[in-house]
């Protein structure tokens, strides 16, 4: 994997200046070669989820227009949808001032969703407090779009 430091899909980072106001793609990935990537519902807004790309799944999702990932648990690449047919595709992708996040904006094939455990997105629950003072999680989204066991069959 690249870091920050050295990573040959994109060019070295340059000073400030140049890095905040210039059209020169230079990543910042952090110690482990990864950068943040949140994603939104094009149409919508809606927050979807966040990832981790390394070098190569920022390129893969540049060259592609498809998104991928790095999945930090399994330690390999995944395609958002490949085993589902929840494929993103990327209409736009931004990064942030000092190019040290990723945003994708996508719209998402399939039945739409993006949530592995079925929710239209990962973010599918609301963290409140009861009338009591207890922090609890209640659901932002009625119910699954789907069943992840018809998807990906029982783990």
């Amino acid at each position: 994997m690249c870091n920050s430091a050295n990573c040959s899909h994109f060019p070295p980072r340059p000073a400030k200046q140049e890095l905040e106001k210039g059209a020169v793609l230079s990543p910042k990935f952090d110690s482990d070669g990864l950068i943040a990537a949140a994603v939104t519902d094009f149409d919508t807004g809606d927050l979807l989820m966040v990832g981790y790309m390394n070098a190569e799944a920022l390129q893969r999702t540049i060259d592609s227009g498809e998104a991928w990932y790095w999945s930090r648990s399994r330690q390999e690449y995944w395609k958002k949808g490949g085993t589902s047919g929840q494929v993103q595709n990327v209409i736009e992708m931004r990064t942030d001032c000092d190019q040290d996040a990723i945003w994708l904006r996508v719209r998402v094939a399939g039945n739409g969703a993006t949530c592995h455990v079925g929710y239209n997105s990962c973010f599918y629950r609301k963290i409140e407090k009861d009338a009591t003072g207890n922090t609890i999680l209640t659901f932002a989204e009625a119910a699954p779009v789907y069943d992840p066991e018809e998807v990906y069959g029982k783990k």
